[in-house]
């Protein structure tokens, strides 16, 4: 309701003066798809993020530096709606050309750009594998963890849960590509950081844990480890079980599929 409010708004300036309130306007559509998003109207989110993508687009050509940052962002929505409602060819090409911008920005200025690319190349990681791209999307997703390893080297209180969303991707294409070694190492390692972080803040990061403990016992099971497989599914049905109790909507569903 908020954001609809502040869309209807900025819409009506935007029709009096473009120049001054067409980046806001774009702003606030961004924001609208990502709450239609989170109410499930995909179909509303999708025509949401197209009309804000338009509007960046535009200018994004008047003005490169200012509004390229941004443009990439709404293009990276893009992709996730488009494939939200099936549109797989859709979104893979939407997310090739946020891809293409973020490097552009990263050669001029890697430090604020590299984590906004490295998280575009995972979203065209899983674009591609949903094409059945299984190197494609192998590759993207190496060159996402590569980059936020230099991150979390860098600056490990800010980048480590990156880079361990990355490496459980990461793991999802080594399992996809047929090296479930590669894909059991990986995911150890995600669990490992992850299991790290949620000691000192278990709100904020277990359900990640519980996520990639998911996934590491179909690891397990993918190498025949049978009591090492059923080891982490506990934990994370234990984890999830908690989750569940104390908000139903939202870890229900995760905790039955552990289950």
């Amino acid at each position: 309701e908020a954001i609809r409010g502040a869309v209807e708004i900025y819409r009506g300036l935007a029709e009096n003066n473009p120049v001054a309130f067409n980046p806001d306007l774009a702003m606030s559509l961004n924001n609208l798809s990502n709450r239609l998003s989170d109410v499930g109207d995909r179909e509303g989110a999708l025509k949401a993020i197209r009309e804000a993508v338009e509007i960046r687009r535009g200018l994004a050509e008047e003005d490169p530096a200012a509004f390229s940052p941004v443009f990439a962002g709404s293009l990276n929505n893009l992709s996730l709606r488009l494939s939200g409602v099936g549109d797989r060819e859709g979104a893979l090409k939407a997310i090739r050309e946020a891809v293409e911008i973020y490097r552009g920005l990263v050669e001029k200025n890697p430090t604020v750009f590299n984590l906004n690319l490295a998280m575009s190349l995972n979203t065209l990681s899983n674009c591609l594998s949903e094409v059945e791209d299984r190197n494609g999307a192998l590759k993207a997703s190496w060159e996402a963890v590569e980059i936020q390893l230099c991150l979390a080297k860098e600056n490990p209180s800010a980048f480590t849960p990156d880079l361990a969303a990355s490496l459980n991707n990461l793991s999802n294409h080594f399992s996809e590509a047929g090296d479930s070694e590669g894909a059991l190492e990986t995911i150890r390692e995600a669990v490992e950081i992850r299991r790290r972080l949620a000691e000192e803040n278990p709100t904020a990061f277990n359900p990640d844990l519980a996520g990639s403990l998911n996934n590491l016992s179909i690891r397990l099971s993918d190498v025949g480890d049978r009591e090492g497989a059923l080891k982490a599914i506990r934990e994370a049905v234990e984890i999830r079980r908690g989750l569940a109790e104390e908000d139903p909507a939202a870890f229900s569903p995760v905790f039955a599929g552990s289950l």
